[in-house]
């Protein structure tokens, strides 16, 4: 998956916060080490959104619920410093993404709407199991959207569906995405600990952040029960989460640190995805003559800062007329995408070469590449057949045809073969919020193929 960039285990104990913590922050240094060690290598992967799972939001015995507020902030008033205080845009597309996958999947998933918090007196704020990483995050540089996220006590089975409906919905939407599980360990680990003191806290601290490093899902989900209860945790079920977003997904994680000086378990790993196969299988892959214009194109713009010259002679295929996409991707994931679904240049070649210098340059998601990135950047060309309407939804297939919907000056398109869109309803659903069309609103509606060329 391309769009999935990280996932995180994090702590969240308002003392990390320097601010709240002050002298006392030099007992837990691994610990605030870790995490912005970690925040900066999320960071690196610019995320457009991070969706991040708390165990000490509005939890419910029967349901996870997800906060739909278009904006979401919060502060830390009830540890004496409401001057640290964060805001956060919400990212309303992949909350509905994550809704109906949920949905499909079976997850009872409340949403968290202002009745709702009045109905059972609820803070609809953001709470210090989200704020405290996402202060780590935000001084790393994240300045993105959010999707928030409360555990409900769910069976942990299900707690892995549904992280497994968040991956569903994360492979739908066409921007990075960071997942965050925020949890401390074993609440037990000394004699004056706040909860209490098990022997068997440190065994299952240990047994989690193994279970964690090899991404063993049954392991955790095999873990004895006596030793759960002895633990007095908070973060089993936002790690069971987290493995369900990694499900099936090739990715490498690591523990960076671990302590327990105040006699919490404080623990904190990072999983990266893996795209060598990918990589590899691309590399066997002969090079497509508009790719390879397109790469032509955007090392002659870097060198000479000015367009290419469309070559003399060009073959058939590059001489017609059509609308085209170029994506750029590094390490598998997106780093720009451009294109025009309708011809505005006199052949395809000049669509390539000016397209190809826009995914580069103009993409408002990312800074502009530059010259030293260009090796490690995988180029493919997307040549789309002329739109045409359609007078019945049953002539689609998301399979097959990519589509367009048009409402006066608004218009959302949707590339085909897409993962996670498996129905018409879904294509179009998107597509319209791409384009600010709302749902119940009546569109034109195109369909389109393509042909890729890598």
């Amino acid at each position: 998956m391309d769009n999935l960039v990280a996932c995180a285990l994090l702590p969240h104990p308002p003392i990390m916060i320097p601010e709240v913590g002050k002298e006392e922050l030099a007992k837990i240094t691994a610990t605030v080490s870790a995490v912005k060690a970690a925040a900066e290598r999320i960071k690196e992967h610019n995320p457009q959104t991070i969706v991040l799972i708390t165990p000490h939001g509005p939890v419910f015995q029967d349901a996870v619920s997800i906060s739909i507020h278009p904006r979401l902030k919060g502060n830390l008033a009830a540890f004496g410093v409401p001057e640290v205080n964060l805001g956060f845009e919400t990212d309303g597309l992949l909350i509905k993404q994550i809704i109906r996958k949920a949905e499909r999947l079976g997850v009872n998933l409340l949403e968290l709407t202002d009745e709702v918090a009045k109905n059972y007196r609820l803070s609809l704020s953001l709470d210090h199991g989200a704020l405290v990483p996402l202060y780590y995050l935000h001084q790393a540089g994240f300045k993105g959207q959010l999707v928030h996220l409360s555990i409900g006590m769910l069976p942990y089975e299900e707690m892995y569906t549904f992280g497994k409906a968040v991956q569903a919905a994360i492979g739908i939407i066409d921007k990075k995405v960071a997942v965050i599980a925020s949890g401390d360990l074993s609440h037990r680990l000394v004699p004056d600990a706040p909860a209490g003191y098990s022997p068997r806290g440190q065994e299952f601290d240990q047994k989690l952040l193994a279970a964690m490093e090899h991404l063993d899902i049954k392991s955790l989900l095999g873990m004895e029960r006596t030793l759960i209860e002895e633990a007095g945790e908070c973060g089993l079920r936002p790690a069971v989460f987290l493995l369900g977003v990694l499900g099936g997904l090739s990715a490498k994680a690591e523990v960076l640190s671990y302590e327990g000086p105040f006699g919490v378990g404080y623990g904190v790993v990072i999983a990266e995805l893996n795209n060598a196969k990918a990589k590899q299988k691309k590399a066997r892959q002969k090079i497509s003559e508009p790719a390879q214009l397109a790469r032509q194109s955007l090392e002659y713009y870097l060198e000479h800062h000015e367009l290419m010259a469309v070559p003399e002679k060009l073959s058939p295929l590059l001489s017609g007329r059509a609308g085209v996409f170029v994506s750029l991707k590094k390490g598998g994931r997106l780093r720009g995408c451009i294109g025009t679904f309708l011809s505005t240049e006199a052949t395809i070649a000049e669509e390539v070469i000016h397209n190809a210098v826009k995914a580069a340059t103009k993409d408002p998601r990312f800074t502009p590449v530059v010259t030293e990135e260009l090796t490690g950047i995988d180029i493919s060309v997307d040549i789309l057949s002329e739109p045409e309407g359609i007078s019945s939804i049953e002539e689609l297939d998301p399979a097959r045809y990519g589509v367009i919907v048009k409402k006066g000056m608004r218009t959302g398109l949707l590339l085909p073969m897409l993962e996670g869109v498996n129905t018409v309803e879904e294509q179009l659903s998107i597509a319209k919020e791409k384009a600010g069309i709302r749902s119940e609103e009546q569109a034109e509606v195109y369909r389109f193929t393509v042909t890729r060329y890598q």
